[in-house]
């Protein structure tokens, strides 16, 4: 049995999830496949550049006033009935929070993380 496999089975014993404790800000790797994310399945109904498409924009003027919980909710819950699906199987909830804060400031661009 590896390290991992005992590390993995000892968190799971003591019920510990998967997500456990990111940083509130990711860095390196996990950014970048935050943004890449963000950019190309939620631009896949959001538009390319989040101005809107199938779903709603996702500019800091359409988000201004929508509460950031709210947001962040609807990133890591979804919303039943609609085509937005729930991203909690691939985000913790604080990777969701830092989403919905950068879509209200203004998301970055992939290239600008190169």
């Amino acid at each position: 049995m590896t390290v991992r496999t005992l590390f993995l089975l000892c968190a799971v014993w003591l019920g510990v999830s998967a997500h456990a404790t990111p940083p509130e800000a990711p860095q390196g790797e996990r950014l970048r496949a935050l943004v890449h994310m963000v950019r190309q399945d939620c631009g896949s109904c959001h538009g390319m550049k989040l101005t809107g498409g199938l779903g709603p924009p996702l500019t800091p003027e359409a988000l201004m006033e929508m509460p950031l919980d709210n947001l962040t909710a609807v990133i890591y819950h979804g919303r039943p009935g609609t085509p937005m699906p729930p991203w909690r199987a691939m985000l913790h909830e604080t990777e969701a929070r830092w989403i919905a804060e950068r879509l209200q400031q203004g998301f970055p661009e992939e290239s600008s993380l190169k």
